[in-house]
């Protein structure tokens, strides 16, 4: 499986806002990100979705390389992961290897962390499927939309992570940072993932209460991506990411 995107353009007429780089996570397609691609783009920032190969990264390097690079993509560029995808996009701004203006953290992977027995189960069985999608999310269409792509790699979850990720921690990069992650994930444990990114600049820090792996594509899909919109808007506005809404007296 190639570096493959997927494009999602503002609407007609509007003027696009800023560009997110999608990283999808393990035995993703792009297919996976098209309700939040047209969510996304719907408030006029371009989406650009590419397919993570794991035994390939420098194809997926290269690739955002293209777009972070390409003139006709406006700034803020923002690198957006799921899963290892997430692990990547963090991997890559603690880098600096893209001149990216911020990241979006959702269900990061950690490589120190065993997969559970849940998500262990033979995927190839109707159980093991049933307990894949378990872990990934508890959204009926969502589900469906991995049941009938034929290009998703059933089981994905069960397969290591890099040996070259062997004892990295996905942390802070000193880019304006939103992390999100479930509270009922059952890869990553919650506090684990979140702990190195709390209190630090410009860093914000999301738990979806009962979100499973992917956050981005769960039943609560819509508030988690009006929060990215949220850091989005606010990026527009600075890299200590301003307020544009606060609490009343």
């Amino acid at each position: 499986m190639g570096a493959v995107s997927t494009e999602y353009d503002e609407p007609s007429g509007v003027a696009a806002r800023g560009t997110l780089i999608v990283l999808t996570g393990r035995g993703e397609s792009a297919a996976a990100y098209g309700r939040f691609g047209r969510r996304i783009s719907a408030d006029a920032y371009k989406v650009r979705v590419v397919e993570v190969d794991l035994d390939d990264l420098g194809a997926t390097r290269d690739r955002v390389h293209e777009l972070v690079a390409d003139v006709t993509l406006p700034a803020p560029h923002v690198l957006v992961g799921t899963d290892s995808g997430a692990t990547f996009a963090a991997a890559l701004a603690e880098g600096g290897q893209h001149a990216v203006d911020g990241v979006v953290l959702a269900g990061l992977a950690l490589p120190e962390q065993a997969a559970p027995a849940a998500a262990a189960a033979p995927a190839t069985s109707e159980d093991g499927w049933d307990a894949e999608l378990e872990t990934r999310s508890a959204c009926p269409a969502h589900r469906r939309v991995l049941t009938e792509d034929a290009s998703f790699e059933r089981g994905a979850l069960q397969r290591d992570l890099p040996a070259a990720w062997a004892g990295y921690r996905p942390g802070p990069s000193g880019l304006p940072t939103l992390v999100v992650h479930g509270s009922a994930d059952p890869l990553s444990p919650v506090d684990t993932a979140l702990e190195p990114f709390r209190d630090v600049p410009a860093t914000e820090t999301w738990v979806v209460e009962g979100g499973r792996h992917d956050v981005l594509n769960d039943v609560t899909h819509r508030s988690v991506a009006a929060t990215v919109v949220l850091f989005l808007e606010r990026l527009k506005l600075g890299a200590d990411l301003p307020a544009i809404v606060r609490p009343g007296a």
